[in-house]
């Protein structure tokens, strides 16, 4: 016999599962969601391959696409079982080329303003996040690498299918000390009682702040255990918080060890939220595999990073009239020394061959969401078109996979190559000579798939 309580559950567990309205099992709750496959068959005929790696396009060429994986590929054409359910897209001699990857994004932070992020309710946030994260899909990116904030739930409902949105490496919280990057308490919220109650920003998941190694350890296993691919620190100032220096040096070497400790035991590695030579070097002697920003660094530093194979995770910031306008004084001050060390960092990037990954770290600007490839095609300052694209995809798929063991999308990604997961663009024009196609993804992005499934056709209507 079972007892009333155990009936509800029963009946309440059936309710969710018709309403969802899914082909998959709800997950038991605590327990790592697995992500259905798709089954279906998909044919590109006539396709230039632009496949991540090299510079120049392919022959006209056939892709056969079987559930999420890219199966053949082949300038001869593809025969299919007549009797398989295949999906045929005419190419026409269009580009195919694999989803963009951005490196560095903030999905619950990046089209929502600062204010309305201090003063709404979480679940409200959370449905914003949720239609960017669509938005973020139907601009081209397939994949983010999240950088801060609380997207565990929102990357579940998408790789389950309840939402739609690119894949997402979640960093979680963003692990910041006392009076850090990444501390938003307000000052009638000092003195911090140690073992007191924790901020807004905390409570929500957007920050964890730690003042000790032993602190900075159990942050970094709380991320791992709710999801992490990676951990991100804040090991120096930055430009949005109003109270510390950009100059300023952020935790301690013992305190980013013992994170990348955690995360090495967890097959995985941490990032270091720098823009000084001083706090880039901290990061790599205490064992980071990636520094964000850096646009301040100076040539040894620069050298150091390509002699130790580090990553740079680096963004196109430059002066924005609109976003500068909405600053603090504080925060335009910080803005025009960043702003004024992007070319330098890119120059230097280049000179020593540092391993480079593309970002756009957007925050709190609708506007700037919305124009998401802009800041790729603003790449051509420094680099080719087809040597922005691959940063975008076939190297950024690189630093997707420094995650190890527990990579969320286990797969080859940012490639079009037999075996890779099947994130692809059909582009009318020819990106790697014309990188501003990017800019207006509505009309040059006819089909947009993201593991083997087709979010967007425009061939077909």
């Amino acid at each position: 016999m079972l007892c009333p309580s155990s009936v509800l559950a029963l009946i309440l567990i059936a309710l969710c599962q018709v309403s969802l309205g899914q082909d998959y099992d709800i997950e038991v709750p605590g327990q790592p969601p697995s992500i259905p496959i798709p089954k279906g068959v998909t044919l590109f005929q006539n396709v230039r391959i632009f496949d991540g790696t090299r510079s120049t396009l392919s022959a006209p060429s056939n892709v056969l696409i079987r559930g999420n994986t890219i199966e053949r590929i082949s300038a001869s054409p593809i025969t299919v079982d007549a009797n398989a359910n295949v999906q045929v897209i005419a190419g026409n001699g269009r580009v195919l080329m694999p989803g963009l990857i951005d490196a560095h994004w903030h999905s619950f932070m990046a089209a929502t303003p600062q204010l309305v992020l201090m003063t709404s309710e979480p679940s409200y946030l959370h449905l914003l996040a949720a239609r960017q994260a669509e938005a973020t899909l139907m601009s081209g990116f397939t994949t983010v690498r999240d950088l801060g904030g609380p997207v565990f739930g929102l990357k579940r409902a998408i790789d389950e299918g309840v939402m739609v949105g690119p894949r997402i490496y979640p960093s979680g919280a963003m692990i910041s000390q006392t009076s850090g990057h990444g501390d938003f308490r307000f000052l009638f919220e000092l003195p911090r009682k140690l073992g007191g109650p924790l901020s807004n920003s905390e409570v929500e998941g957007i920050a964890a702040i730690a003042d000790s190694p032993d602190e900075v350890r159990l942050r970094t296993r709380e991320q791992l255990r709710a999801g992490a691919s990676q951990i991100k620190l804040m090991g120096g100032g930055g430009v949005s918080s109003p109270l510390n220096p950009i100059e300023s040096i952020q935790f301690t070497e013992p305190e980013i060890r013992a994170a990348v400790e955690a995360a090495e035991n967890w097959g995985t590695y941490v990032t270091v939220h720098a823009y000084m030579p001083r706090s880039i070097r901290q990061g790599i002697a205490a064992g980071v595999k990636c520094i964000e920003h850096g646009h301040l660094i100076d040539e040894p530093t620069a050298k150091l990073m390509a002699d130790k194979g580090i990553w740079w995770s680096l963004q196109p910031l430059r002066y924005d009239e609109g976003a500068f306008q909405r600053m603090s004084p504080v925060s335009q001050k910080k803005a025009l020394q960043v702003w004024a060390g992007t070319d330098n960092a890119y120059k230097l990037a280049k000179k020593y061959k540092i391993k480079t990954a593309w970002g756009a770290d957007i925050l709190f600007d609708p506007g700037a969401a919305r124009r998401h490839g802009t800041d790729l095609s603003v790449m051509v300052q420094w680099y080719t078109p087809a040597e922005v694209l691959k940063m975008a995809t076939a190297d950024n798929g690189e630093l997707m996979a420094l995650s190890g063991f527990i990579n969320p999308y286990p797969g080859k990604l940012g490639v079009v190559e037999e075996g890779a997961l099947a994130d692809l663009l059909l582009v009318d024009g020819n990106p790697s000579e014309n990188i501003k196609l990017v800019e207006d993804p509505d009309k040059n992005f006819l089909i947009i798939m993201k593991d083997g499934r087709i979010y967007k056709n425009a061939v077909s209507k």
